[in-house]
């Protein structure tokens, strides 16, 4: 924990404590996790501003700021840190050289510098099956994971900008969960009667969290003095196997699940891009105590019937007309290949 002075948070501090509206500038603001934030902070009562290319500008509130622009321009990232927000939320930021160039811009400039990391970044193997803070970041699978807990290390051991850590663990909005990174082309398949994979034989744990149940406690921690210095999780408490997680999507779609169950290591033959995410993140069986996260914001719930859960991304996929572009074709048969080749040695 970074113990900040009392001259580093005069910003959000004082203004969310001292009753006042909040000016929070999000930085991303539109994806998955982010635009769910933004809606709970407009209901918070706060003056929010979002900072992005502006590609889904129209997915925004109306009362919030749309500020459009370059991430990557020095400049008008300066012009930006000027307007003196009370907290700034991190979306977009992957590396140490992205949170070290936050720093140095921000830093006198607000009261709260919060930066999104990463559960994947937990240790893997996994030593304990209940996933606290004080679990070590080490990931050997994932350069994703270890640049995030690589960049937290930057945010948390500075002490010019008051800062909080958050890691999400599998955060939906409108995305199903799913195993091939296949995305609307699982319910697609679904929807076809064609059969769909699950990693070893399906009952490994998996803890899903709505972005709307993440966005609760996500917005409390805004100006929570409690909360600088410090790094913590924010994900359901409920975990599911993955063969529970797509019979909950056939559920959502009316429609009967064939699951295929398919070792890992065949899977990654077939799919090499995949290793990262299997190896460092979907093989381990984890679940999540959220004790600090609770302690820091308050109680908090999240959806935990499946067809609740997975409700947002069902919506998505019924109204966006999908059918699979040339791109989804090929990945598509690549998944009838390994399907066929897995069916030929009988189960896994």
């Amino acid at each position: 924990m970074t113990t900040f002075g009392y001259g580093a948070i005069l910003f959000g501090i004082v203004t969310v404590f001292g009753g006042g509206v909040m000016r929070v500038l999000y930085v991303g603001g539109t994806g998955e996790i982010s635009l769910s934030c933004v809606k709970e902070s407009v209901a918070a009562g706060h003056d929010v501003t979002v900072f992005n290319r502006g590609s889904r500008g129209d997915v925004l509130p109306v009362d919030v700021t749309a500020l459009q622009g370059d991430l990557r321009d020095d400049a008008t990232y300066a012009a930006l840190a000027e307007k003196r927000f009370d907290a700034v939320c991190q979306f977009l930021a992957y590396t140490e050289d992205d949170v070290a160039r936050d720093v140095r811009t921000f830093a006198g400039k607000t009261g709260h510098y919060v930066f999104i990391a990463s559960a994947s970044s937990y240790q893997r193997p996994a030593r304990t099956h209940r996933i606290t803070e004080d679990v070590p970041l080490e990931n050997p699978f994932s350069a994703y994971s270890r640049n995030k807990a690589a960049a937290e290390t930057i945010v948390l051991s500075q002490s010019d900008l008051p800062a909080t850590v958050v890691r999400p663990s599998h955060t939906i909005h409108t995305r199903f969960p799913t195993v091939l990174r296949e995305h609307l082309l699982l319910p697609w398949r679904i929807e076809n009667g064609k059969p769909i994979v699950t990693h070893g034989d399906g009952t490994s744990l998996w803890t899903v969290t709505r972005s709307e149940d993440f966005a609760i406690p996500f917005v409390r921690l805004l100006g929570n003095p409690d909360a600088l210095g410090e790094a913590v999780h924010i994900t359901s408490d409920r975990a599911y196997t993955w063969d529970q997680l797509y019979h909950g999507i056939g559920a959502c779609l009316g429609k009967p699940v064939d699951i295929v169950h398919v070792p890992t290591d065949t899977i990654v033959r077939y799919f090499p891009e995949l290793a990262e995410t299997l190896y460092g993140d979907k093989t381990a069986s984890l679940t999540f105590d959220n004790s600090k996260i609770k302690q820091l914001a308050g109680a908090f719930s999240c959806a935990v019937e499946l067809t609740e859960l997975l409700a947002g991304p069902a919506e998505f996929y019924k109204a966006s007309g999908y059918r699979p572009d040339e791109d989804d074709l090929k990945l598509d048969a690549r998944i009838d290949a390994m399907i066929e080749a897995q069916r030929a040695v009988g189960p896994a």
